[in-house]
């Protein structure tokens, strides 16, 4: 069930260290400094915390409670949705504090993901790995953006989505990172005529397409409102869903390949806050690959159905546009944190911390994430005044 809006759970904390592609730093060492700087934010002590949300394949929760010796640990989960776990992480650490499982959750990504273990890799982090062996590697479907390359063309094919329209998706994130100094892409400005000449990576997806490849780490703590110290508002977990797509084992074999976990967890989510795409002064939709973000935003009802591209050619979701979306960059131009950045943005964002960037009275944004071969989550962020 998705969970219902209470005053009580915030984002309270939220951190992260340089972005770059060669951090010249452990995965654990990042996670320590965001993790730390996350519960500076906070106005926490790190050993507090009583609840930590893990992610497959990085850093462990076990590992976390020995960095910092903490004491009570008593919530621990791990969730296996790839890059659709940091938004429904938030809800399971709400769902925790809720229950009384938890009062201080942890959740967090560090990765070298461009000087360490590379894109060719996550094949064998998917689900169904007798398909991806057997089936696919044979073929030489190996990484993301062969596969989700697949989803984008059935779109092109039946809506006429065309490579400009893709364009100013990776246009508007290059835009949002000039104004960003943290971001991997800030001071390398990127035209249409760059765009249109990228090397061909998997058709049709060209390199600025793709999101890099990045080394860093961020983290949030989540927590009850009266545990927020040091500043007036907070960003309230007003809801979370998750959702799966038909056959989320294997995409080659799906009968839709454009229904995906989020077509459901959107409208659960609006139900359940009693709020809509209108109602949102911006939106953070994963964005791994530019047709992904627009795909999104179909899904959680920013745009109709085979109109998202031309939503972006018209109003457009970049600096000045009818609809800010990624205003850190996103994964396209920021970092590749597998998503929870863009929930440390939404979270600055309503706290009024982003400088230029800062998108004029925030009261309310949506996060989205996607994963694996189409998992799918949406979290709607409120901001709430505390300590008053």
């Amino acid at each position: 069930m998705p969970m219902t809006a209470q005053d009580d759970v915030v984002v309270a904390g939220v951190g992260e260290t340089d972005y770059s592609r060669s951090s010249k730093r452990s995965p654990d060492l990042l996670a320590a400094q965001a993790i730390l700087a996350s519960c500076r934010d906070a106005g926490i002590d790190p050993r507090h915390i009583d609840g930590i949300v893990g992610y497959p394949h990085q850093t462990s929760p076990e590992e976390i409670v020995s960095m910092f010796g903490l004491p009570g640990v008593t919530f621990s989960p791990t969730l296996h949705m790839g890059g659709a776990s940091a938004v429904a992480s938030l809800g399971s650490a709400a769902h925790a504090i809720r229950a009384g499982a938890a009062s201080c959750v942890l959740v967090y990504r560090a990765r070298n993901g461009a000087s360490g273990a590379r894109v060719g890799t996550r094949a064998s982090h998917l689900p169904a790995q007798h398909l991806r062996t057997q089936l696919e590697h044979p073929y030489g479907l190996n990484t993301p953006a062969q596969r989700y390359a697949m989803i984008c063309r059935r779109y092109m094919h039946e809506h006429g989505l065309t490579r400009r329209q893709l364009g100013h998706v990776a246009l508007a994130m290059r835009a949002w990172a000039q104004l960003n100094p943290n971001a991997l892409m800030h001071g390398k400005p990127l035209t249409m005529d760059d765009y249109l000449a990228g090397r061909m990576i998997a058709d049709p997806y060209t390199l600025f397409d793709c999101s890099p490849e990045t080394d860093g780490a961020c983290a949030v703590i989540v927590t009850t409102a009266d545990r927020v110290g040091g500043r007036d508002v907070a960003a309230r977990v007003s809801a979370v869903a998750e959702g799966r797509p038909c056959a989320p084992d294997d995409l080659t074999s799906r009968p839709d390949l454009l229904a995906i976990g989020l077509d459901e967890a959107a409208r659960r989510a609006w139900d359940a806050s009693s709020l809509g795409p209108q109602d949102m002064d911006a939106a953070m939709i994963y964005d791994c690959f530019t047709f992904e973000l627009l795909h999104q935003l179909e899904s959680a009802g920013f745009a109709k159905e085979g109109e998202a591209g031309a939503f972006v050619e018209r109003e457009g979701i970049g600096p000045g546009g009818a609809l800010p979306v990624n205003t850190h960059g996103g994964l396209l131009s920021e970092g590749h944190l597998v998503g929870l950045n863009h929930v440390v943005e939404a979270v600055r964002q309503l706290r009024g911390e982003c400088g230029e960037r800062q998108v004029a009275d925030a009261r309310r944004i949506a996060v989205t994430g996607w994963g694996d071969l189409g998992d799918g989550s949406i979290g709607v962020l409120e901001r709430i005044e505390v300590n008053r």
